[in-house]
């Protein structure tokens, strides 16, 4: 199998106050996917389109996430991946920063790149925050990182190249864990 890095691709493009998030990163998945790839993201409790993004008709996993003005997309073979999750957060927020990330991911004071690494696990997981995040562990491992999801499985994951200013992680599944 590839390095884990190399089975994602990942776009970007800033979206312009005002406009939808949403139809931006569409358009950047649609530019990334096989022309007759159909998208949807229904919520798995109510139905509404703000779920994960599930592709029909293509081979593939995508995942889209937002910081700062930027939507982000990520997409990968199914023949690379069994699950996918990418998150983003602004590397600096002035209330964010101000307030601290104590009680994020447990008693401790948790770092955004931390935080990041455990909700891109939480997505590829596909349970999201139903999960409680302090107790996702992730761990250094020799291309990235991996975090072991309770009840799930454990992720392979490393920090990305994104917008500038942007910190971006990715989480996969590989098609050949035991679980899948």
């Amino acid at each position: 199998m590839a390095p884990a890095r190399s089975i994602v691709d990942i776009a970007w493009v800033e979206v312009p106050p005002g406009e939808p998030r949403r139809a931006h990163a569409w358009r950047l998945l649609r530019a990334m996917l096989p022309a007759d790839a159909e998208l949807s993201n229904p919520c798995p409790r109510c139905g509404g389109p703000h779920g994960p993004v599930t592709v029909s008709h293509a081979p593939f996993l995508a995942g889209v996430t937002y910081a700062g003005g930027y939507a982000i997309a990520a997409v990968a073979a199914t023949r690379d991946a069994a699950a996918l999750g990418v998150d983003a957060e602004p590397e600096h927020d002035a209330r964010r920063d101000a307030a601290g990330m104590t009680g994020v991911l447990g008693d401790r004071e948790a770092s955004v790149r931390e935080w990041i690494r455990v909700e891109a696990a939480l997505k590829a997981d596909g349970r999201g925050l139903r999960v409680e995040p302090s107790t996702v562990t992730v761990a250094p491992a020799a291309d990235g990182w991996t975090a072991t999801v309770p009840d799930g499985e454990v992720y392979a994951g490393w920090d990305a190249a994104g917008p500038p200013g942007i910190l971006v992680s990715v989480a996969v599944l590989s098609p050949g864990s035991p679980g899948v």
